[in-house]
């Protein structure tokens, strides 16, 4: 019961989240750590964070739903800086910070400091968003991150296992970590198509045998992460990257349009909510675990032969420090390679700021999979002495978890203002010329569908009537958008101007049918089915 009870409790945590952050002006994930510890220094019974528990039932859905929305056009675009970023940038951090630690705190060995630079070296795509809702980060460095942030989990982890095999074992091979590398990774994303694929082929069969359910196909879509991160996991491959991988395939697969409309209204409504949820309760359980490793930060600072608790806030601020220089000099190297390359190929070199770059080296937060990831540290050697400094690398950990949310949250939104940037390519000729040939399609089928519906009838006047009043819908948005730029102008301006009209009139229906509904002249059922038509109108104009 006291389970049931902390759950419920949590999940009122991020309800009072959301609110309590625009009223204090701060960052979501930090008021949600701060509820965290609140909950954890209160008389709620706390949560035992078990890292495998946790991986399962958060991180799948939510790299799964990343992979699913995330612009494939910009992550195959990017997908050479991405690389540079979610594998080279690794290693680069796990060799540099990884020296560091082990030059500031020489009591830890440097196997285990390897071992919490790789845990650090992941950035965190839950906390990526979370900051991006505050700071105004241009839609392509975004993609960036976030494309970034899918992949690297799995590189960070791999150096982890061998770093922490080495401190274990005290033995190390390059060649089956590497090995163990490309089975992990390639594996993971084979897993997690196949694991979409099959399921979509099995679900588009049985629908056209049996005719869709839309609570079920609900219910499929939220299954698919899980299941292709435990087949991952039992192979001994990434289920990070096969959630990812499953969600990309998704995107695609999605693009037959098989699925109906209100199938997808109420599935996308539902992810939302899944999204929301698990992304708060992530960052309390953050917070609620704080308490208990700030307890033992007297007992930690002795590890680093001092005994002054502040000597921790040194390291804490010195590795954050380190993560953020070596990411801006990844990505400065990474800039010009890439500049020179453009050039070689005749390409004109894009303008970027330094500003930009610094903005891309703070905007590399860390968050719940570098807390869990540090969990999974063993307790004991090979031996049976205990892991040297496992306490002390928690506390790390989860203080530059902090300091980095609150960095970006603080510093982001003033590098990036009044920051001129390269501009963002349009896609409206796209949508223009889609909307046309959509328009175009939709006439033929009426025409069709008006003769066969209207042979041999006496009432034929009155199909040729509809049709006729449904193509010149279509006709005007096509003569819309072949005009001439001016007057394509003009016509934009007409269209917000009646999508404003439009949406005063929707919520006068609204208050209307509720009116009628309070006041019992029409019944519950008939009022929540109108609602919701004007609802989706106003979700299309608004």
């Amino acid at each position: 019961m006291s389970s049931i009870t902390t759950v419920l409790v949590l999940l009122l945590a991020v309800v009072v989240s959301a609110p309590l952050a625009r009223l204090v002006r701060m960052p979501l994930p930090l008021v949600q750590i701060g509820l965290g510890a609140i909950i954890a220094l209160s008389f709620i019974p706390t949560v035992d964070l078990k890292p495998s528990i946790f991986f399962l039932l958060f991180l799948p859905p939510l790299l799964f739903l990343d992979g699913w929305r995330i612009p494939k056009d910009d992550l195959f675009r990017d997908g050479a800086v991405i690389l540079e970023l979610a594998l080279g940038l690794v290693v680069f951090t796990v060799v540099g910070v990884g020296f560091l630690i082990h030059w500031l705190i020489p009591a830890m060995p440097l196997a285990v400091a390897f071992a919490l630079a790789a845990i650090l070296s992941p950035t965190d795509p839950i906390a990526v968003s979370a900051i991006a809702s505050r700071a105004p980060i241009p839609k392509r460095l975004m993609h960036i991150l976030e494309g970034e942030s899918l992949l690297n989990d799995a590189s960070g982890l791999v150096c982890m296992r061998f770093a922490v095999a080495a401190a274990v074992t005290g033995a190390f091979s390059l060649r089956e970590a590497v090995g163990s590398f490309l089975w992990v990774a390639f594996g993971g994303l084979a897993i997690g198509v196949g694991v979409t694929w099959t399921v979509t082929k099995l679900k588009n069969w049985i629908i056209d045998k049996l005719g869709e359910d839309t609570s079920v196909q609900i219910l499929v879509s939220l299954l698919i992460p899980f299941g292709a991160y435990l087949l991952a996991e039992h192979f001994h491959c990434s289920g990070i990257l096969a959630a990812v991988a499953a969600g990309v395939t998704m995107s695609f697969t999605e693009q037959t349009g098989r699925a109906l409309a209100v199938t997808r209204v109420r599935r996308a409504a539902v992810w939302d909510t899944v999204q929301f949820a698990l992304n708060g309760v992530i960052f309390v359980l953050l917070g609620e675990q704080m308490p208990s490793i700030m307890a033992r930060a007297a007992e930690t600072v002795r590890v680093t032969g001092h005994h002054e608790p502040w000597w921790l806030i040194v390291y804490v601020l010195a590795i954050t420090a380190a993560l953020a220089v070596l990411r801006f000099v990844w990505a400065w190297f990474s800039l010009k390679w890439n500049i020179a390359r453009a050039m070689r190929r005749g390409q004109p070199p894009p303008p970027v700021s330094w500003r930009l770059i610094a903005a891309t080296s703070v905007a590399g937060v860390r968050g719940a999979i570098t807390l869990a990831g540090v969990l999974t540290l063993p307790f004991a050697l090979a031996d049976g002495t205990p892991f040297p400094a496992r306490n002390l690398a928690i506390f790390l950990a989860a203080g530059v978890i902090i300091v980095s949310l609150v960095l970006a949250s603080i510093v982001l939104p003033r590098l990036l203002k009044n920051l001129e940037l390269p501009p963002e390519p349009s896609h409206q000729n796209e949508i223009d010329n889609a909307r046309v040939e959509a328009a175009q399609a939709a006439i033929t089928a009426i025409e069709q569908a008006q003769h066969g519906m209207a042979e041999g009838r006496a009432d034929a006047d009155l199909y040729i009537d509809a049709s006729g009043r449904i193509m010149e819908l279509y006709r005007q948005r096509i003569d819309s958008r072949r005009q001439e730029p001016e007057a394509l102008e003009i016509n934009r301006r007409m269209d917000l101007i009646e999508r404003q009209l439009r949406l005063a009139g929707l919520r006068a229906e609204r208050d209307a049918i509720f009116k009628l509904a309070r006041a019992r002249r029409l019944d519950d059922e008939s009022a929540r089915k109108l609602v919701r038509e004007i609802d989706l109108l106003e979700a299309r104009y608004g």
